[in-house]
């Protein structure tokens, strides 16, 4: 690479937000790099998103053999290999890797692997890794360097018996037992792996219900399918005196006046994220922060003109979707130069089984906005094509405008819920009704049924309840 090379964009960090920018350049034919300090893909690829559905299918699979006799199925001396597991989630993440360095080639998009730092608006300097000491000169900057795992004050993290996901992901060693501290999405995905697989999990959320921004009743029906599956679980509970052993980890469990000590091989925190904006700007750069995340406007710009920002970087939801529509949108405004898109509604996923997916307002969000809706729910249960499948677990919730019948939200705790939540994505979109939903024929029998019907029993017009 030449000393200096003039780009009309050098995107800093490869994740979801970063590379899909990177990407979204290159298609306008402008002149792109990407520097990331890894590996292309970002944590989501690497450490996050792809390699923990890869375990979570191991261990859904695993579960299915265990229930072989539901299906009239015999499947003796069912075992697995944990090392092959995690070995097999290290290749995918590898495999999806290479082919973002391939979409990289593809559209003409410089991938500089180091670690890069806005040393002053329309410059970066490589700091650290193989091109250390080049720079690059930009008529525009993204930062898009994400977040990493945040960590519980005074604790040491060995990666061995107190470990955050990254940690997990790597380590090879099945624990008999495990707690877990935090009950948001990843700490619900690794405590249902855990589980499927046999360790003792015991998972710990400090605020009132699991998954803490999903629709209460998700919440409360994933609860009891968590401890009806063996895991013990624990909201509305503090954890404190953490003393970490040779061979185990013991703590405190605090829930008002009660306290328990408990016990485990090994600690695993999921207590969220926080900004990793650490040597990717110059001291004298100073932009606008807002409770640690760049502040950005509508057009993903920084209040340093021509350095912008998208994904996880700029604050909550942490979503690699999320992130990649803001990288898109962020290098769509900066070239069109026309408004650029915000994310408005967006939809949240959990892969643990069964599995949740919702998007637009929760049922208690509408009450505290005093809007007059009404709510439509089908269950599982009364699913042709889930009963047969031995996966009647779960249902589908619609919360819709009483009057207009506009879709406020959609709530689904069930099989394939990750999937099915797409149909209620569009229909906000597109600001469909409930009644468009109904009348819209869908095939029988199949899970998506269980979307009409949420949405006909609105107006109690559900026909299978």
């Amino acid at each position: 690479m030449a000393e200096s090379i003039e780009y009309d964009l050098v995107v800093i960090g490869g994740g979801p937000a970063g590379y899909a920018a990177a990407i979204r350049a290159g298609q306008l034919g402008k002149k792109v790099a990407c520097v990331e300090s890894e590996r292309a893909g970002g944590t989501c690829l690497n450490w996050g998103c792809i390699p923990t559905k890869a375990l979570l299918k191991s261990a859904e699979l695993y579960q299915k053999f265990k229930k072989a006799e539901n299906y009239g199925l015999s499947a003796e001396g069912v075992s697995f290999d944990f090392e092959k597991i995690m070995g097999r989630s290290r290749t995918v993440a590898g495999q999806m890797a290479k082919g973002i360095e391939f979409l990289f080639k593809k559209n003409k998009v410089d991938y500089v692997v180091g670690l890069g730092q806005v040393s002053a608006p329309g410059m970066v300097s490589i700091t650290e890794g193989k091109e250390k000491g080049k720079f690059l000169t930009t008529k525009n900057v993204l930062l898009a360097t994400g977040c990493k795992m945040r960590r519980i004050a005074d604790l040491e993290y060995d990666g061995e018996r107190v470990m955050t996901s990254r940690e997990a992901l790597a380590n090879t060693k099945m624990p008999k037992s495990i707690v877990i501290v935090g009950a948001g999405a990843i700490g619900v995905e690794f405590a249902y792996f855990y589980n499927a697989l046999g360790a003792k999990v015991t998972l710990v959320e400090m605020l009132p219900q699991m998954l803490p921004v999903e629709d209460a009743d998700v919440s409360k029906l994933l609860h009891k399918s968590f401890e009806k599956q063996g895991i013990e679980v624990h909201v509305d509970t503090k954890c404190e005196n953490f003393k970490v052993g040779k061979k185990s980890v013991t703590l405190d469990l605090v829930a008002g006046d009660n306290k328990t000590t408990i016990e485990a091989d090994v600690l695993l925190s999921a207590i969220g994220v926080t900004p990793n904006l650490e040597g990717a700007l110059a001291a004298n750069l100073k932009p606008e922060l807002e409770r640690g995340y760049l502040k950005v406007g509508d057009d993903y710009q920084t209040s340093v003109k021509g350095v912008y920002a998208a994904g996880d970087i700029i604050g909550p939801p942490w979503l690699a979707h999320v992130a990649t529509y803001e990288g898109i949108n962020a290098v769509n405004g900066m070239f069109y130069h026309s408004k650029a898109k915000r994310v408005t509604t967006f939809p949240g996923c959990t892969y643990c089984q069964p599995q949740v997916g919702s998007i637009g307002l929760t049922e208690q969000a509408a009450k505290e906005k005093n809007l007059d809706y009404m709510i439509g729910k089908f269950p599982f249960t009364a699913s042709g094509k889930a009963v047969a499948s031995d996966e009647s677990e779960g249902f589908v919730k619609v919360i819709a405008d009483a009057k207009t019948a506009e879709i406020y939200g959609a709530h689904i705790v069930g099989s394939e819920a990750t999937e099915l939540i797409a149909e209620y994505g569009l229909a906000i979109g597109m600001e469909a009704t409930v009644e468009e939903i109904h009348h819209t024929i869908h095939a029988h029998p199949t899970l998506s049924e269980a979307v009409m019907e949420a949405a006909a029993a609105t107006t109690g017009e559900a026909i299978h309840i």
